[in-house]
């Protein structure tokens, strides 16, 4: 989510959590396990589980998406056991911060700002914004909503996109804990429209065809790069993550990931 954004259940729709046995190890293993050569086994994940189709709840209560089965991969290309954690947007970025968790992957966008308190892995997907609104609506560009209600998932790059629009301190801007719950404010005709990442502006509309909604594209919205997020500094987790990144691209298992979960 752009400043201009696997499976055993412990509580559901809570603070889930989930092993990944990736190197054959057992449950409940310390956080800080390590190898013969000193290298983590084991490292706690977190994400915000309510970004389909890149992290989200199925029917049995497990997390599921793009960028489950992305850190999946990556902890079996290089021998990491992995616990995933669902912890929400906001409370990742502090739970890292404060060791709580040792990596956050939930559609992160790569930014300058970000950078400067958390180091990212080599970029995984590449996405841009688009405008969600309803299909009756006027709207057709980004221009068009300087003076209207604009829904925002908090602190995304949805909500920096509309902060540069109308300013920093709009009344007109409203933002929401999730995406989701910003299109479902445009369908109450609480706002005009949302802004967000466009594989979830179109996996909604896609799973809701009765919604009655359109997505609008436009080219002001800058292309953004999402990456795992670590702790700043944290090289030694950051190189085991691209070297798994890197083995995922070169095998051609990240395209396959994301071509079969975006068809």
């Amino acid at each position: 989510m752009l400043k201009k954004r696997l499976f055993k259940l412990l509580m559901p729709f809570a603070a889930a959590s989930l092993i990944l046995a990736a190197c054959g190890a057992e449950e409940g293993g310390s956080t800080n396990s390590t190898n013969s050569e000193g290298e983590k086994t084991k490292l706690v994940v977190g994400t915000d589980a309510a970004y389909a189709p890149f992290e989200s709840f199925d029917n049995s209560g497990n997390i599921v998406g793009i960028d489950i089965d992305v850190v999946k991969a990556i902890g079996e290309e290089v021998g990491i056991e992995l616990e995933i954690n669902n912890v929400g947007w906001e409370p990742l970025f502090q739970q890292i911060t404060n060791d709580e968790i040792d990596i956050g992957i939930s559609a992160i966008t790569i930014t300058d700002e970000r950078k400067e308190t958390y180091d990212f892995t080599e970029p995984y997907y590449e996405a841009t914004q688009l405008i969600v609104t309803k299909e009756d609506s006027d709207i057709s560009k980004l221009a068009d909503l300087k003076d209207k209600k604009i829904g925002v998932q908090i602190n995304t790059t949805g909500h920096y996109a509309a902060q540069d629009l109308q300013g920093k301190t709009s009344t007109n801007i409203l933002p929401y804990e999730t995406t989701p719950i910003a299109i479902q404010e445009v369908i109450n005709g609480t706002v005009d429209a949302a802004i967000g990442d466009n594989a979830v502006i179109l996996e909604y509309i896609k799973n809701n065809p009765d919604s009655k909604l359109k997505a609008i594209e436009d080219d002001s919205f800058e292309k953004e790069y999402y990456g795992l997020m670590v702790k700043k500094g944290n090289k030694e987790v950051l190189d085991q993550l691209n070297e798994g990144l890197q083995k995922i691209k070169d095998s051609g298992k990240l395209a396959e990931i994301t071509d079969q979960q975006l068809d």
